[in-house]
């Protein structure tokens, strides 16, 4: 007969057991300090309020993902903010030394030109060389800020032909209000880029390419030839021209190596998801580089017009996207990341100087190096140079003291662990664990079943 029968139960010396072959507990267990609302259900373990909540996955399991809280001096570190980026400043050496290579080059190419053309460098054929380099130059340095920004404008080549254009069709007006008159359209072309690609938060190479086929159509559209009436020559300045353009774009570079600055120009930066917007502060910087680089193509064209003294819309259609590429691959090749916020200082400058000394040489030795040949050229050799910047200019791990682990940000870290947090056993390698019966490992059916 079974202990449970009912003709036993109130009899003396009657003692009613537990039954542990149930999910649950007995209603008078004592429960020490654990509350009867706590539940149990099979598969987990009973954890009660007073302890705070139970365990949940994000907190579970990240020993070996755990990273120091950052030191306020590491997060004034980071380039845009703390959930992005890493720590630390980005390193220069790499531009440094890319830039000896390219100063390198140029002198060669220097060398190479007045070995097969010394003419090329006295003269008037030297003014028409500093004139070509100051307007490759401006149409670089217009470049270069917007890869910065993180926002190319691939618009800066039409902008400038353009400006030419309508600068030598109104030119007999006056120098100054026509020069004027077209900066401030070619600043309106560049606010269209910039609300274009602040606004609804698009790359910049989308909205300025479609700005650039505008631009494109309307060169097409002016059939006849614009001649500049005017009698300022800039060939009497050639040399006050290009150094100029290099006191622009080397100066603007070495402002880029204020920490704040270029962390703030460079918070367009692609980073995680592209659907989320950088901010106000991102936008500014952004619209801003954008409108400054359709301004510096704007002078670059009113040069150019002035050089040239006539401007053929013929050609000036093809002319606009070379002079893009160009000017896109020297910004690259210079060492200004195509991915945003890293450059050197002269790079750019260097750059320029070694393409412009590269077509007058090709064209002394009676070669025939085509403009767009050299800039799909140059931005091949562009992109490797920006794999090395991203390579060897990223900040290096930032280590607290000796034996602490390196501080990663917190967007890839989901929580931290607390100090001394408790694991659930079934979470542990050794002891014992749950499982789906709710007998705890302890084979209770068969131990205390029914004989």
């Amino acid at each position: 007969m079974a202990y449970d029968d009912s003709r036993f139960r109130g009899e003396p010396g009657f003692r009613e057991e537990p039954d542990f072959r149930s999910s649950g507990v007995p209603e008078d267990a004592p429960t020490l300090g654990v509350s009867n609302q706590s539940v149990y259900t099979p598969g987990s373990f009973p954890v009660s309020p007073a302890y705070g909540p139970a365990p949940t996955e994000s907190t579970l399991g990240l020993g070996e993902g755990r990273r120091r809280a950052p030191t306020p001096q590491q997060l004034g570190d980071v380039f845009d903010d703390p959930e992005h980026g890493e720590p630390g400043r980005d390193r220069l050496a790499v531009h440094a030394l890319w830039e000896m290579v390219l100063l390198l080059a140029a002198g060669a190419l220097l060398y190479l030109l007045h070995d097969a053309r010394s003419a090329a460098l006295r003269g008037t054929e030297l003014q028409s060389l500093l004139l070509y380099g100051a307007e490759l130059g401006l149409l670089a340095a217009a470049m270069g800020l917007t890869l910065r920004a993180g926002a190319v404008n691939l618009a800066v080549g039409p902008i400038a032909i353009a400006a030419a254009l309508f600068f030598a069709d109104n030119s007999d007006r006056g120098l100054a209000m026509t020069a004027s008159i077209t900066a401030l359209i070619a600043l309106g072309v560049g606010v269209v880029i910039a609300v274009l690609v602040v606004a609804f938060h698009v790359p910049g190479w989308a909205a300025s390419l479609a700005v650039s086929l505008a631009l494109v159509a309307w060169i097409a559209d002016q059939h006849t030839q614009k001649t500049v009436n005017g009698a300022y020559d800039p060939h009497h300045h050639a040399v006050w021209w290009a150094l100029g353009v290099v006191v622009i774009a080397a100066g603007g570079a070495a402002f880029g190596l204020i920490q704040p600055l270029r962390r703030s120009l460079g918070r367009f930066r692609p980073v995680r998801d592209p659907a989320d917007r950088r901010g106000g502060g991102a936008a500014t910087y952004t619209g801003l580089s954008i409108a400054g680089s359709a301004l510096l193509a704007a002078v670059a064209g009113v040069l150019l017009a002035l050089d040239h003294r006539e401007v053929l819309a013929a050609d000036g259609s093809i002319g606009g996207l070379a002079f893009t590429g160009l000017a896109l691959g020297a910004a690259l090749v210079g060492g200004t990341s195509a991915f945003g916020r890293r450059g050197g200082v002269f790079g750019t400058i260097l750059a320029v100087a070694g393409m412009t000394l590269l077509l007058r040489y090709t064209d002394a030795e009676g070669w025939k190096l085509q403009p767009f040949t050299l800039a799909a050229g140059a931005i091949a050799v562009g992109l490797v140079v920006t794999r090395l910047v991203e390579t060897f200019g990223r900040p290096r791990s930032v280590t607290g003291e000796a034996g602490e682990e390196s501080w990663t940000p917190p967007s890839i870290v989901s929580a931290a662990e607390p100090e001394d947090s408790w694991q659930p056993p079934s979470s542990r390698t050794s002891g014992w664990s749950t499982n789906g019966n709710g007998d705890g490992g302890w084979g209770v059916e068969e131990r205390w079943g029914t004989r």
